[in-house]
């Protein structure tokens, strides 16, 4: 796409990635991770492609939401164990901490990439969403599931600390501190109506429902004010390490921002007129 650093607003109709599927329908984006066989593990090439997509996505003028999933009834089994975490082990035994942290902290850039972008991201989680797989998925906005789902912070089982990606920042803030240090410490999985009862998952759907609901709410956020949106993130973003005067007063510079915007005039009108708003994003 020739994105570079101070670009201009881009188009991502001709995206076309080399590790995961892609398609645009309307402004609704999916992402489908797509290696089915293997229940959709990462590797270092999809990592790398994903992160700098969420980060390119800060350009975007067609893409107002993105909705990411997992091919073949399952979401993400986590880094591909042949790809991944033999060539980590081997680079342990040759001493190569610089490439370990340079891993770790690229896998990281990830999800700050993804709470970074402008669009709500909605993750439609079926089956197996294992270590990585279910930071990707706590790192999206909003998580639809179906009750099959199994969701892992497997790292432990590896002989890691839970602590990865995220993980210890995320997790307690959506389930809470003693149900995050549980599922950390002991690796075990979330099912779907566990998730959907501790807050993990906003709502459970059968697996063939799923995608299609994540797609339609996804469209929803897309045809309404999508400036607004994207103030709504960053303000949910940013004010969780403020104190509560802070918050404040960054949601009255928020809200006086949007009050500029076309929408809110637009919405006015509409109101006046007894009619529904038709929002542009502006």
């Amino acid at each position: 796409m020739g994105f570079s650093a101070g670009m201009s607003r881009s188009s991502f109709a001709d995206f076309q990635p080399e590790h995961f599927s892609w398609s645009l329908d309307g402004k609704v984006a999916t992402i489908t991770l797509n290696r089915p066989e293997r229940k959709n593990p990462l590797t270092f090439e999809s990592y790398a492609e994903l992160r700098d997509t969420f980060r390119q996505l800060k350009y975007a003028d067609d893409v107002k939401t993105v909705v990411i999933t997992g091919a073949g009834g399952n979401f993400c089994s986590g880094g591909d164990v042949h790809e991944i975490i033999g060539p980590l082990v081997r680079m342990k035994e040759a001493g190569r901490m610089d490439e370990l942290l340079e891993f770790t902290r690229m896998t990281g850039d990830l999800v700050k990439a993804m709470r970074h972008c402008p669009q709500p991201i909605i993750a439609a989680i079926d089956g197996i969403c294992a270590g990585a797989g279910a930071l990707i998925a706590i790192g999206s906005d909003i998580r639809y599931a179906t009750a099959e789902s199994k969701t892992a912070f497997l790292f432990v089982r590896v002989g890691l600390a839970g602590a990865d990606m995220g993980a210890c920042n995320l997790l307690p803030r959506i389930i809470g501190v003693g149900r995050a240090a549980e599922v950390l410490y002991s690796g075990r999985a979330i099912g779907g109506e566990e998730g959907e009862r501790w807050g993990l998952h906003n709502r459970l759907f059968t697996s063939d429902e799923l995608l299609g609901e994540a797609q339609a709410f996804a469209a929803k956020l897309a045809n309404g004010p999508t400036f607004a949106h994207a103030m709504t993130k960053t303000c949910i973003h940013q004010e969780w390490d403020m104190s509560l005067d802070e918050a404040i007063e960054a949601e009255a510079q928020a809200q006086a921002i949007c009050m500029q915007t076309e929408d809110f005039a637009r919405a006015y009108h509409a109101f006046v007129a007894k009619e529904k708003p038709v929002f542009e994003g502006n």
